[in-house]
């Protein structure tokens, strides 16, 4: 089994090239996705994130703009909820690869794939970029979303152009979309490639 991990900056149209892997075939692990399961509704880190940070949750599990409010700006508290979330984590990618341990390529889908060290357990990376403009305004159309918020988030970020200098294969997202789609194609042939598949 290869192992690709797929990286990109806030905005970058990560969720998309995903989604086309996964519409290829291959195997996508969504680290957001789990993060999401673990804290929302029964999740199970629920508790640990309400005692580290009270006020954070409620009924339908953790409070995100609640915790984002707590942590944003405060690499103290950051690094509180780093080591309650992603233990967790882990123990879900560990699942995942358990559960399709017969696939010969899977997809490691996660935001800060450099900035936790999970560079070191892929066989490949892949770098979702598009240009700093398109980002911006893909970013802000969400809700909720501010320039101050977006900034912060960015300051956590490795920048765009480090992630590209340390990736495998760079994909545009700024193109259209049957562009981005055969650059995927490209990559899961490269890598079966190099599995001598």
């Amino acid at each position: 089994m290869k192992i690709l991990g797929l990286t990109g900056s806030i905005g970058m149209g990560k969720s998309t090239v995903a989604a086309m892997f996964a519409a290829e075939g291959v195997p996508v692990f969504d680290a957001d996705a789990a993060v999401h399961r673990l804290q929302g509704r029964g999740g199970r880190l629920v508790m640990a994130i309400e005692a580290a940070f009270p006020g954070t949750t409620g009924a339908d599990g953790v409070d995100r703009p609640a915790l984002a409010a707590a942590v944003l700006g405060d690499d103290a508290a950051m690094k509180r909820l780093e080591a309650i979330v992603h233990p967790a984590v882990a123990e879900e990618r560990a699942a995942f690869l358990a559960a399709h341990a017969d696939a010969s390529l899977v997809v490691f889908d996660v935001p800060l794939l450099f900035e936790t060290g999970g560079d070191r357990h892929v066989d490949a990376i892949v770098v979702v970029s598009a240009a700093p403009d398109v980002q911006r305004i893909r970013t802000l159309a969400r809700p909720g979303m501010t320039p101050a918020k977006f900034d912060a988030i960015l300051s956590r970020q490795l920048p765009d152009a480090d992630k590209r200098a340390r990736a495998t294969h760079v994909i545009a997202t700024d193109v259209p979309l049957d562009q981005t789609r055969a650059a995927v194609r490209r990559v899961i042939a490269c890598m079966a490639a190099r599995a001598g598949g």
